[in-house]
């Protein structure tokens, strides 16, 4: 294997589980949700979010437009650290090693501007990468080849040196395509095992 400079995380179902569904399941009830979900079209809404929009300016936009269900809108802003947890320990402890160990690491996220601070805030272990390529920041989201390209020509990192986990296939094979080193993200052990194959940690730093 090729020598490997920077290790780049993915946040969301990787370090953090993003699942919003279960923090509204256990608050309005499942039925509730779905209807919500459905009649809104939230998930959609927040693709605007991590392209660059704001998140209270998108909840605010659309509260009038569904009044019935302004309680569930406004907790997607103001449950934010609910929808977005909780953290996935492994993972964590792999991100922490790494960073002990003096690894570079970048975070490649498709996250808000307004809502990465406030994940920051509650998760110290978001503090701890070089570099953070949030997609609300710099308004371009995976798997726009454009932010791959981005990352390149900012850090300067030939693709070759980097070494990328995600767990959506298609932001993996985006990456993958531009030369990248890739690790399609499933669960927490698999990329220990990974990462101890790329001599980043060893197998008792990667518990």
């Amino acid at each position: 294997m090729g020598q490997i400079d920077v290790v780049v995380f993915d946040i969301g179902n990787v370090l953090i589980k993003w699942q919003p569904e279960d923090f509204y399941d256990s608050v309005v009830g499942e039925a509730r949700r779905r209807a919500f979900f459905t009649d809104t079209n939230i998930h959609k809404h927040h693709e605007a979010i991590d392209a660059g929009a704001s998140l209270p300016g998108m909840i605010d936009h659309l509260v009038p437009q569904h009044p019935e269900y302004e309680r569930e809108l406004r907790m997607w802003n103001d449950n934010w650290n609910d929808l977005a947890a909780p953290a996935i320990p492994h993972s964590v402890r792999l991100l922490n090693a790494l960073a002990d160990k003096g690894v570079t690491l970048f975070t490649l996220t498709n996250f808000g501007h307004d809502n990465f601070p406030r994940s920051q805030a509650v998760y110290p272990f978001l503090n701890r990468f070089d570099r953070e390529y949030v997609s609300g920041r710099i308004k371009l989201i995976k798997p726009d080849p454009a932010i791959y390209a981005h990352i390149e020509t900012d850090s300067g990192i030939a693709p070759e040196r980097m070494l990328f986990a995600d767990d959506r296939a298609e932001n993996i094979a985006a990456a993958a395509a531009r030369g990248w080193n890739t690790h399609h993200f499933t669960e927490p052990q698999a990329w220990a095992d990974r990462l101890v194959a790329e001599g980043l940690l060893t197998q008792e730093e990667a518990k």
